[in-house]
């Protein structure tokens, strides 16, 4: 029994640094995203990080409809990133957790 609960732990730790490399991965993971017409740009990295923006001259004008654009952008580009990451980090989470006896409900297994 010993010897079990030390693999399980030797396979949670293994599990826990490949969830923290994925995790620094994700920052360099870059996702675009754009608005109707490509007036509003989003660049975001799969940790939800904007890196970029971009606005097309003609929002300029109409203070408005830029903020309109904007949070629209955002918010499919943060939902995009979201989903990348939380897809991935399920991965390597479920990839590395050790067989304990119950949890196979739990991970899909």
């Amino acid at each position: 029994m010993f010897g079990d609960m030390m693999g399980m732990m030797g396979k949670l730790k293994a599990a826990q640094e490949k969830v923290a490399a994925t995790k620094k991965r994700m920052d360099t993971v870059l996702l675009d995203e754009s608005s109707a017409e490509n007036l509003v740009k989003v660049t975001i990295t799969a940790n939800r990080q904007i890196k970029e923006i971009k606005i097309d001259d003609s929002l300029l004008e109409d203070k408005e409809q830029l903020e309109d654009y904007l949070i629209l952008t955002l918010n499919k580009a943060i939902e995009k990133a979201t989903q990348i990451n939380e897809t991935e980090l399920a991965a390597v989470a479920k990839e590395g957790m050790p067989d304990i006896p119950g949890m196979e409900g739990l991970f899909g297994k």
